[in-house]
């Protein structure tokens, strides 16, 4: 009898979730947890490691058994993950030595100047990996746990040691130790990888005091990597799919070729645009990763990060109190016609793509007397469509010096995350970029990327036609607003920009 259901484990920053999909890419049964987030001073971010794979394992049981399904009934399981989130452990004892850094940890920053500080090191970083020398990626934080947790170097010298992202941690402890691996996407946020050529970069391990010895194997993100222990879900399931979350996004949106792009509307905005076969390094701000990739092929592409999207909403309910709950901002910004002249710039952490200036903060500016607390919200709002359509410009200005290839022409954009559901803000995001909006039915698009990796190596799937094929659209914004106002509103919004940056 086939097997008709995936499991897609989706550990992100602040929940473990698992969700049972049918074939056909609907939901059959979901469950999610939260867990802790530790600050141990500004600045720093961290997670218990054992208490991710606790909810992690809890929440796939429990999502089985919502489904009444069993393990044989399940044809794969596919991981997707918080991305840079780095973890070591101990080889033998399967024992963290350190809380995980989170992806958000600034602790390295010093480090990193030092590194930005080195002749040709950026350059070289870029040329290599597609990125930029920052904490957020994988490769500083790693160094930092060598250099701070007592006996690390040693153990590590001695290939005690075993690094990896979280979803490494997932693989290993759901194998029962016997998987040390990832996949091309999340290798590619490490900062060590050469995304050119699929390998770690010796070089760049050399210049951060990195032992290979640390590093997993990298497979395609579509790959039997191994099985769980049967005493985990009653019996074996293969484990065939693994991404980083923005990436298994791009997946699960059906953005399989050159110039689809998805944006990934959260806590931040991720947008990323397939590249196809061709690697180019940014020229405008954005940074150049590997797509999740189904087979042996090298696929890219670019991505913009903005720190600050659906928080801003947030913000406006827990420190302007000017909503009591998140759902009631779409109707209290509809309650004035436009913003009256008031634009929102929140970098309450730094502005990231396409501007990267970490000192910069929040403000608002072209406030009058008329301006009320509904104006504010409006313009709070308009900032995460503002902030994506800064990004997907860096994109199409990227894609269109792209050397000596054909130019990506971008004809809409696909639409993901929590705050994707407000009509209000997609609606002023296709006025602003001039293409359509496009809100699939099914919204959970990492985990269901997940699902499709995993689906695509255990052959429930034969192709990315058939993929392809069941992407469907729940609703599309198409742009009603002049190309010359919205140019105008483009141009005002640097200009805040602009402001906030010299303040």
């Amino acid at each position: 009898m086939p097997r008709n259901h995936l499991l897609a484990l989706d550990q992100g920053t602040s929940s473990s979730r698992a969700i049972v999909f049918h074939r056909d890419g609907h939901i059959v049964a979901m469950a999610q947890r939260e867990f802790r987030q530790i600050f141990p001073q500004p600045g720093w971010v961290e997670h218990d490691a054992d208490e991710i794979w606790a909810t992690q394992l809890d929440v796939a049981r429990q999502a089985l058994s919502q489904a009444g399904l069993k393990a044989t009934d399940i044809a794969a399981i596919g991981i997707t993950n918080q991305r840079e989130t780095t973890l070591l452990w101990n080889r033998q004892s399967g024992q963290p030595i350190h809380n995980a850094i989170v992806w958000q940890d600034r602790r390295t920053e010093p480090l990193c100047m030092q590194l930005r500080a080195q002749d040709g090191l950026a350059e070289a970083v870029q040329h290599s990996t597609g990125l930029r020398i920052d904490p957020y990626f994988s490769g500083t934080k790693i160094r930092w746990l060598l250099d701070h947790v007592n006996g690390a170097h040693i153990a590590a010298a001695q290939g005690q040691l075993a690094f990896g992202t979280i979803d490494s941690w997932l693989l290993w402890k759901l194998t029962g130790g016997r998987v040390h691996a990832t996949d091309v996407s999340n290798a590619s946020r490490t900062m060590l990888f050469d995304i050119r050529h699929n390998v770690w970069d010796h070089e760049l391990l050399k210049a951060l005091h990195v032992p290979d010895s640390l590093l997993p194997q990298v497979f395609a993100s579509s790959h039997v990597f191994g099985e769980t222990d049967a005493d985990l879900f009653g019996a074996p399931i293969p484990i065939a799919g693994i991404a980083g979350d923005q990436q298994a996004a791009l997946f699960g949106q059906a953005c399989f070729k050159a110039g689809l792009a998805k944006n990934t509307y959260g806590t931040g905005c991720f947008m990323l645009m397939h590249c196809g076969t061709h690697f180019e390094p940014s020229r405008h701000g954005l940074v150049t990763t590997a797509a999740a990739q189904p087979g042996p092929t090298r696929e890219y592409a670019l991505e913009g990060s903005v720190f600050i999207g659906g928080a801003v909403v947030q913000w406006l309910r827990d420190g302007l109190h000017a909503i009591q709950a998140s759902g009631e901002v779409q109707q209290l910004a509809q309650s004035v016609p436009d913003a009256g002249g008031v634009m929102f710039v929140p970098a309450f952490t730094g502005l990231g793509a396409p501007y990267w200036n970490a000192d910069a903060r929040g403000a608002i500016v072209g406030l009058s007397r008329g301006s009320t607390v509904a104006h504010i919200a409006r313009a709070a709002l308009e900032s995460i469509a503002f902030q994506s359509a800064a990004l997907l410009q860096a994109m199409v200005a990227d894609a269109a010096t792209a050397g000596g290839h054909t130019p990506l022409a971008v004809t809409e954009l696909r639409v993901d995350g929590g705050a994707c559901v407000n009509d209000l803000l997609m609606q002023f995001q296709a006025d602003l970029l001039g293409i359509p909006v496009v809100r699939p039915k099914v919204t959970e698009t990492t985990a269901l990327g997940a699902a499709y990796l995993a689906g695509l190596a255990s052959g429930v799937y034969r192709s990315l036609d058939e993929l392809a094929a069941q992407w469907q659209v729940e609703r599309r914004f198409q742009p009603t607003l002049a190309r010359e106002r919205a140019a105008e509103l483009m141009a005002r919004w640097e200009h805040a920009v602009r402001q906030t940056v010299a303040a």
